[in-house]
């Protein structure tokens, strides 16, 4: 027993001294190798991505000006329109009396117009013989003053005054039936502007979205005070639409007008592009956001009103920025710093002056040169004149 317990003592004796120490295992691996990776120039941009829907350029409830039944409408959801395409006919029974009534009121003014002319005629010749007779008697009177007896002179003065009257009085009821005239015109074409309402017309290029009516409908008015009036359909402008962005206060000074958009379609997996087309200039005080409309041109149609987007708005680009992986500064009490690998694998500690920020670059404005070699990943226990052994690292990760 004492035997077996002296070999096996002996055994643990030879085994610990024959196992090399933790430096000389160090010394024969090597220096440690780290990710490093190149300074380098780049254009380095920082994005806002903001969510917003797609709504149509243009839309609009068609309701009619008159009230009638709907005789016939041409067109369903999903039909394409051009502007000033009549999709509806209305049916207006008593319009066609209208239209009879402003008629008949018309010639009876110009036949009244004809009557008064023929009076005025009539009322000339009456004044003319009045004032010759009144004349004959006037010139006898002075070369005879005691032929004609005064009365008469006087009787005859009379009829040529009141004839004088009657052509007055004839040549306003002609401006009278005149004037009743062109109260018969614009009855007449009320009643026809009235009934061109009958024909439903598109005002603008766009897709039916929404139908709301079928023949033998009865159509309320557009005009009337009731919230209740049915629309006949609803278009909308689809070839380009607007996509609404609630931009944040932050954000608020960059946007003007003309600044490209990058819109990503995550139910297409497609990229689109658009400009900012028009801002409200104001924000509102409860989300403390500006709206900002951005026209996306859609002629094949691969867009549809109402899809989700996520706009990139670019709020800072730089070009040829001298940068480096975010992973690589160490930030401490306001100040930056990195891991610089030297030509003979030491690594040198160096101040860096800090510029425009991305989600994985950051600006170096003072401190590296490009191409120099720093620490891009996780620096554990990396000191500043430890020696290593660079391995190149694309992402900035160890």
């Amino acid at each position: 027993m004492l035997r077996s317990i002296s070999v096996v003592i002996f055994a643990l004796v030879v085994c610990s001294c024959s196992s090399p120490r933790p430096s000389e295992v160090k010394a024969a691996a090597g220096p440690p190798a780290v990710a490093v990776a190149k300074v380098t120039r780049e254009t380095l941009a920082r994005e806002l991505v903001l969510a917003a829907e797609f709504l149509p350029y243009q839309e609009v409830d068609l309701h009619s000006k008159v009230a009638g039944f709907l005789k016939q409408i041409s067109v369903d959801v999903g039909d394409l329109d051009r502007a000033g395409q009549v999709i509806a006919v209305l049916e207006i029974p008593e319009m066609a009396d209208e239209e009879a009534q402003a008629k008949a009121a018309k010639q009876h003014a110009e036949a009244e117009v004809e009557r008064v002319k023929s009076d005025l005629e009539r009322t000339k010749s009456a004044h003319e013989a009045a004032h010759l007779s009144y004349q004959r008697l006037a010139d006898v009177m002075k070369s005879r003053p005691n032929l004609i007896a005064r009365q008469e002179i006087d009787d005859a003065f009379a009829k040529d005054r009141v004839a004088e009257a009657q052509v007055s009085t004839a040549r306003a009821a002609i401006a009278s039936a005149q004037q009743q005239i062109s109260v018969s015109e614009a009855a007449l074409a009320r009643v026809r502007t009235l009934h061109a309402y009958t024909r439903i017309t598109v005002p603008f290029a766009g897709v039916i979205s929404k139908r709301f009516a079928d023949p033998g409908a009865m159509i309320q008015a557009g005009t009337a005070s009731s919230t209740q009036t049915m629309p006949l359909v609803r278009v909308s402008e689809i070839d380009r639409l607007r996509l609404v962005l609630a931009v944040p206060e932050s954000a608020v000074p960059r946007i003007h007008v003309g600044a490209p958009i990058a819109i990503r379609v995550a139910a297409l997996q497609r990229n689109f592009t658009g400009r900012v087309s028009r801002f409200s200039s104001r924000e509102q005080t409860s989300t403390r956001t500006m709206e900002t409309e951005v026209d996306v041109m859609n002629t094949k149609g691969d867009l549809v009103p109402g899809m989700y987007a996520d706009a990139m708005v670019t709020l800072e680009r730089k070009e040829n920025a001298l940068c480096v992986p975010v992973a690589a500064l160490n930030i401490a009490e306001g100040k930056a710093s990195v891991l610089v690998v030297g030509a003979d694998g030491k690594l040198e500690a160096r101040n860096v002056t800090l510029g425009m920020e991305t989600a994985d670059r950051r600006e170096i404005l003072s401190g590296l040169a490009e191409g120099d070699l720093i620490v891009a990943g996780k620096r554990g226990t990396l000191r500043a004149g430890d020696t290593v052994r660079p391995r190149e690292s694309r992402g900035g990760q160890n």
